[in-house]
């Protein structure tokens, strides 16, 4: 039986492109539909929401989830990747090494932000790096009616950024964390400020004034939030236009 978006809880952005917003801590999951396959972009805080998140784009595409966006190393992004079995997984070049070193900081992290200890542990223990680091740009081809560009835009959020662009009519960029609409934007101790500011020049380059930015929190926005945000960020951190 066919579904809408709207009924399972998805924005759709664009024909065939949508995201929904996870509970917990707001964080954006984004689906693009191909001819041949799916791509998800982000898998959530754990491996029953990357189950949730693959179930509900194979029900709304019809098609299987055959590729995995993760846009930066952070729990409530990785976590789920698990659940995703069978696709192939891209991130920036270093997220591989960063998952690898530092899962049991992911974990502690995770259980600080108020995961469940042994939800924590399960991701941890199944956690998956990506196969395709992406240093420059890569172009997917989902079918061919659908291409997909991945850009490693950072560092900013943090050292290992990528960015997600769909072309169309109207261009949809997903921006991970580079961009939040609900709450100012998150600086831990693995976000390079110096040069977050840049990063989000390479991001408006990268989708333009017309295109829809999908932010890792919170509402969709145009590029006059991202260019505002910017330089916020450039006076917070003291980085010179």
């Amino acid at each position: 039986m066919t579904v809408t978006w709207e009924e399972l809880g998805w924005e759709r952005v664009a024909p065939g492109v949508g995201r929904v917003r996870l509970p917990g801590w707001d964080c954006t999951a984004g689906l693009v539909a191909g001819r041949d396959g799916a791509l998800l972009i982000d898998a959530g805080s754990s491996l029953a929401e990357g189950a949730r998140l693959r179930s509900e784009a194979e029900r709304l595409t019809g098609r299987r989830v055959t590729h995995l966006a993760l846009t930066h190393p952070h729990f409530d992004h990785v976590f789920g990747a698990a659940a995703l079995a069978g696709a192939e997984v891209y991130a920036a070049v270093g997220t591989d090494a960063v998952l690898a070193a530092g899962a049991e900081e992911l974990r502690a992290d995770a259980v600080r932000n108020g995961l469940d200890e042994d939800t924590a542990e399960e991701a941890v223990t199944a956690l998956v790096r990506p196969r395709h680091p992406v240093s420059g740009e890569l172009t997917l081809d989902l079918g061919s009616d659908r291409q997909v560009l991945l850009a490693n835009v950072g560092p900013g959020h943090t050292a290992h950024d990528l960015a997600v662009l769909v072309p169309g009519e109207t261009e949809v960029v997903f921006c991970g964390d580079l961009v939040e609409q609900s709450g100012e934007p998150q600086a831990g101790p693995d976000a390079v400020p110096s040069r977050w500011p840049a990063a989000l020049d390479r991001l408006l380059a990268f989708g333009g004034d017309d295109a829809l930015y999908v932010p890792g929190h919170g509402a969709v926005v145009d590029a006059a939030f991202v260019r505002a945000q910017r330089d916020a960020l450039a006076a917070r951190f003291g980085v010179s236009p």
